[in-house]
């Protein structure tokens, strides 16, 4: 199908940003984890009220997070030639500081987790690699397209795909990464330059970066 002719997102909600340039976006413990690309901020903010219960300064640019229990995975780029490491935190307690693992050929950006392996994307490469515990890669996922931000929902990759040149143009897709052959179906359009995707249990979440927007949103016709 056309892009143009799929959907547009249903958006819930669309709220100013406590960060400027909102980037990473994660649901952990009852909280939406927002980062700031210009700021290096990492906080964590009320859905309700959209407060800021907890925040933390990020030693590189966080350019994507995902939840794994107890623990925040991110993507943080590092240098003057922004190499790509994934890193994790602990609310309440911040970085662990031994736990730094270059991410493949140092490029990556947005990350899954499903309760055992990472899932990271590779923009320019139109795929998702899932990870062992060491970094390596497992398998390859190819995706077709630009990736800006992919979650994890019931055993099913949703993925934001599309391009950023002539305007930007994106779609939210869904596979299976459990298939041998994953196929990649289209769902709905995202009609604004989103950046990143979470889900809370109930909706999903994506940053409108250039407006310095997050912003909720369902399936069309949910």
């Amino acid at each position: 199908m056309n892009s143009l002719e799929l959907p547009a997102i249903a958006e819930l909600r669309r709220l100013p940003s406590p960060v400027s340039t909102p980037q990473a976006l994660a649901w952990a413990q009852d909280g939406l984890w927002v980062s700031s690309r210009d700021e290096r901020r990492l906080v964590c903010l009320d859905p309700r009220t959209f407060t800021v219960r907890e925040e933390a300064s990020t030693p590189g640019i966080a350019w994507a997070a995902a939840s794994a229990g107890e623990w925040l995975y991110l993507t943080l780029g590092e240098g003057a030639e922004d190499d790509r490491y994934t890193r994790r935190f602990a609310p309440g307690s911040g970085f662990d500081g031994s736990y730094r693992i270059a991410q493949p050929d140092f490029t990556g950006s947005y990350l899954s987790h499903d309760g055992h392996s990472l899932y990271l994307s590779q923009w320019y490469k139109h795929r998702v690699l899932q990870l062992d515990a060491a970094g390596g890669i497992v398998r390859e996922i190819p995706i077709g397209a630009e990736i800006c931000g992919h979650t994890l929902v019931d055993g099913l990759l949703y993925v934001l795909r599309g391009t950023e040149q002539d305007g930007e143009s994106w779609q939210l897709a869904r596979l299976d990464p459990r298939a041998e052959h994953p196929d990649v179906e289209d769902l709905a359009r995202v009609p604004f330059a989103c950046r990143s995707l979470a889900f809370d249990g109930t909706n999903f979440w994506t940053n409108h970066r250039a407006a310095n927007e997050t912003v909720s949103f369902s399936l069309p016709g949910l």
